[in-house]
């Protein structure tokens, strides 16, 4: 700095010992008066630090800067108007969750802060245990211990404060504004951006942009000041945002938006703050002496997982059959319009689109539900819990608590997973986080999972849990979840302990009060994503069926081949066959028929060129050809296998139709090794995009993509290879 001197203002809320501190490092160097206009007290002196004079203001006491009173609207303006050099905010750090929202308003406004945890002796005397390194390093601000009635700590506070404010600009961009969650924030940073474009920088841009969305008045009134040309298009955008987190939430922004600082504060204080049984305890509180117990909190949490998954499968079952039932009836209808069964387009528009994308569309059900109970666990408050919970695990492999999160996204789809790792402050805990979240299990698997398992393992009640029957098959669709969780788990332990090594960076989980989710936010949170799975099953899934239609249908079967096929069916209907042996010979005809075409085609051809790579997994040319088309996306396997056996069934492919011929053609340790590579294997093209975006390149997609092809490919082969030496 240049010698001038430097401003301290200092805040604080009512009763919280700061005009003591004030008292005490200017002395008899003070004089008070009023601010202009109003009967607020002003009160402005110098201190001491060696030779060094420091201006020290006392703004008046305050418990936040939502310009309610006068006082709030004194300490705001003062601080926006005539912008200290450092802000010396004096906690009671007995009540830090009251005394630390003024703090994160603060760090929104985006000064050089500091905070004084004064009183400390009174928290000593609670027994409060308070680890000041690890608070400072998740709210990125200096911490300093000051008891001010008796002068403690005070030469130690000037000297952070004269420090921080002559770092000034790398001050700030150290200290950690609170996130509003994948919700809001998107709407915080869109409406940051909207009011940098309009006001200059260095102007509180993500301030204005918060308290536009809380309808602030004093915001309004100063930005028709400010930007009179712009306020109408800030207005507008911040009324439509606030409108949209209304029907979300449940309640007004503002509301939203403090209850959200205060689930900061709270999981900042979970992190750093151990307290004793005289603290206060809300009801969220209460709730989570249960749910975050050290011993009855991870099976609880593995409980709710598990009834999920039970329940998915339970109540969409019935949905997915009555779906399945009515493609097939549309495809029949497509296939009766073609008189001998070879047009090209009733087998393209029958065999192709209805069959191969109708055989995804039909799990809609499942993904409708598998997101509403998500949706259910996250608005609930409960998901920001799971990941505090498994934050002292997720340390354990080199990542931090946050990175659940994203992980738990991922379950639905792994694109906006991969755009939920923003939240993560080091590049290197969001690389790892990123390079595992393809193992966490998207929607688009589970149609796969669903038909693996209704084919190769019966729907047998294993018991029953309050009356609701608990299945073989949601059993084992829990256990293929789990399998990409523990292999998540182990692939970021080795990342972090080689190519990513590095210490886990402190950051601030947020624990937001319990709340009943609402209606509407329920319906966006299971609409959006399951409208996202339905345009890809008419986009890119519909273009990979068409073209596996295509590589199926050429070059077609000569004639004289398909001529011996229906000489053969003559005469089988012309001989005296009792009825039910002259069906299955004539069945046995068109599967013979069927699988001579499919060798005959692009299709067989490609297959068969690649199968000797997947044959250590078990698979053969049909399975190898299948999920090399899924590389596009994991659902379109469902749609490449009912092309496939599409012509074996002249009734039209029902998924029980297409569960047997795959029984009959495969064993269950085959189903089991290709749920275990479609769960594992190379992610989609469209988290292929999103990780070169958001990695920042080709290079660590590339690497993505071919550990964990690798790695498919290795797992499937072990499992097959062990389980036919068993069997």
């Amino acid at each position: 700095m240049d010698g001038r001197m430097l401003t301290i203002a200092l805040t604080g809320n009512p009763n919280a010992g700061k005009t003591t501190v004030f008292n005490a490092l200017t002395g008899e160097r003070q004089h008070v008066g009023n601010y202009p206009g109003v009967t607020v007290e002003k009160k402005e002196g110098v201190a001491r630090l060696g030779e060094r004079e420091l201006a020290v203001v006392d703004l008046p006491g305050t418990y936040s800067l939502t310009a309610y009173s006068v006082e709030e609207i004194v300490a705001r303006n003062f601080l926006i108007e005539q912008r200290p050099d450092v802000v010396v905010d004096i906690v009671d750090c007995s009540n830090l969750d009251r005394n630390l929202y003024l703090a994160t308003q603060l760090l929104e406004l985006g000064v050089p802060l500091v905070l004084a945890f004064n009183m400390f002796d009174v928290a000593v005397a609670r027994s409060y245990q308070i680890d000041d390194r690890k608070l400072s390093a998740l709210l990125g601000v200096p911490i300093v211990h000051t008891v001010g009635h008796k002068g403690r700590g005070l030469e130690r506070l000037l000297a952070r404060a004269v420090r921080t404010a002559e770092e000034g600009p790398d001050a700030v961009a150290r200290q950690k504004a609170p996130s509003y969650g994948s919700e809001i924030e998107p709407h915080v940073e869109a409406l940051t951006a909207l009011v940098a474009k309009h006001l200059p920088a260095g102007t509180h841009h993500r301030w204005f942009a918060v308290k536009l969305l809380e309808n602030d008045e004093q915001t309004v009134r100063r930005l028709r000041h400010l930007c009179p040309d712009g306020v109408k298009e800030l207005l507008d955008h911040a009324g439509r945002m606030r409108k949209h987190i209304e029907g979300i939430c449940g309640d007004s922004a503002e509301i939203i938006l403090a209850d959200r600082r205060y689930g900061f504060i709270s999981g900042a204080c979970a992190e750093a703050v151990r307290r004793t049984v005289q603290s206060r305890r809300e009801r969220s509180d209460r709730i989570d002496r249960v749910l975050l117990n050290r011993w009855i909190g991870l099976p609880v949490f593995a409980l709710l997982m598990f009834l999920m998954f039970q329940l998915t499968f339970w109540a969409g079952t019935p949905a997915v059959d009555w779906l399945d039932h009515g493609k097939s009836l549309l495809a029949d209808a497509v296939r009766a319009v073609d008189g001998d069964g070879h047009g090209l387009l009733a087998s393209l528009l029958a065999d192709g689109i209805i069959e191969g994308v109708g055989a995804v569309l039909s799990f809609v059900p499942l993904i409708v539900l598998l997101f509403l109970g998500i949706a259910v666990l996250e608005d609930s408050g409960y998901m920001a819990r799971a990941a505090f919970l498994l934050d002292r695990q997720m340390h354990r492999i080199g990542l931090h608590g946050k990175s659940f999160i994203p992980m738990l996204i991922g379950f639905g789809c792994t694109v906006p997973a991969i755009l939920a790792t923003r939240t993560l402050e080091t590049r290197r805990d969001r690389l790892t986080t990123i390079l595992i979240l393809p193992l966490m299990s998207c929607g688009a698997r589970l149609p796969v999972y669903v038909l693996l398992i209704g084919a190769f393992f019966g729907d047998r009640v294993l018991f029953r849990l309050a009356g609701v029957p608990v299945g073989l098959q949601g059993t084992l669709l829990f256990a293929v979840y789990l399998v990409g969780v523990a292999l998540a788990i182990a692939t970021a332990k080795l990342l972090r302990r080689t190519v990513l090594r590095g210490e886990v960076a402190p950051l601030v989980l947020e624990l937001p009060s319990y709340r009943m989710p609402t209606l509407k936010g329920l319906v966006v949170h299971m609409i959006e994503p399951t409208w996202h799975y339905v345009k890809k099953a008419g986009t890119i899934i519909l273009a990979i069926v068409v073209i596996m239609w295509a590589l199926r249908a050429w070059p077609a079967l000569p004639e004289a081949q398909r001529s011996a096929f229906d000489e053969q069916r003559r005469a089988v209907e012309s001989s005296s066959t009792a009825g039910e042996a002259r069906a299955a010979a004539l069945e046995q005809i068109v599967l013979d028929e069927h699988r001579t075409e499919l060798e005959h085609s692009a299709l067989g051809r490609i297959g068969k060129a690649v199968a000797p790579a997947f044959a250590p997994c078990g698979f053969d040319w049909k399975i190898s050809t299948a999920l090399l088309g899924s590389l596009a996306a994991k659902e379109a396997f469902i749609g490449q296998m009912g092309v496939i056996y599409a012509a074996a069934e002249s009734e039209g492919q029902a998924a029980e139709v297409l569960r047997a011929r795959l029984r009959e053609d495969y064993t269950p340790l085959t189903g089991l090794c290709v749920m275990l590579f479609v769960l594992i294997g190379s992610p989609c093209i469209a988290t292929v995009a999103v990780t070169v975006r958001e990695a920042g390149g080709w290079k660590w997609a590339a690497f993505q993509w071919g550990y964990l092809t690798a790695l498919a490919w290795l797992v499937a082969t072990a499992v097959y290879q062990v389980g036919r030496f068993l069997t």
